[in-house]
């Protein structure tokens, strides 16, 4: 009997409603907490992001970096990046080189340079308790409608075999 050993990453750079219910749609990644994260340095402000567990035998942490760039606009510089930050939350050395990598690589798929950013994870805070689960909650109001949908029936075209 083997017990999975999930790992744990951070992502930020839209919204967190948007970027939970996009992750709670993938395979393989469970525990999406909505919330803010703060880094070091001159990340050291909160920002919004989702703190995930996955399981790397069935997706694989180049897989969610490739989802979480093409649901967020990780080519824009706009004046909102201080809330939304477009980063990947790293927790060790070795997790950064995979990271800093898969952003390397990934970012020839796109047409403007991508912004996105390998950033030390520090800590989290969760949303309340009414925020939680936006999306599963809200399905027809028109922030869902408007903002949520449209990514989600993305990953179902481009990203089918991730999604649940």
């Amino acid at each position: 009997m083997s017990s999975v050993n999930y790992i744990k990453i951070g992502l930020g750079g839209g919204c967190h409603w948007c970027t939970e219910a996009v992750f709670m749609s993938l395979n393989g990644v469970r525990n999406v907490q909505q919330g803010w994260i703060a880094s070091d340095d001159q990340n050291s402000e909160w920002s919004e992001a989702v703190w995930l567990e996955f399981d790397p035998l069935v997706i694989s942490l180049k897989d969610l970096i490739e989802v979480h760039l093409n649901t967020h606009a990780s080519t824009s510089s706009h004046s909102m990046r201080k809330k939304y930050r477009s980063a990947v939350y790293y927790t060790s050395d070795h997790q950064k080189q995979n990271v800093i990598s898969a952003l390397k690589e990934l970012s020839e798929n796109f047409k403007k340079p991508v912004i996105t950013t390998a950033l030390k994870f520090e800590r989290f805070k969760l949303n309340q308790e009414s925020q939680l689960e936006y999306f599963k909650k809200n399905k027809d109001n028109q922030f869902c409608e408007r903002y949520v949908h449209p990514k989600l029936n993305m990953l179902k075209s481009k990203f089918t075999n991730l999604v649940e």
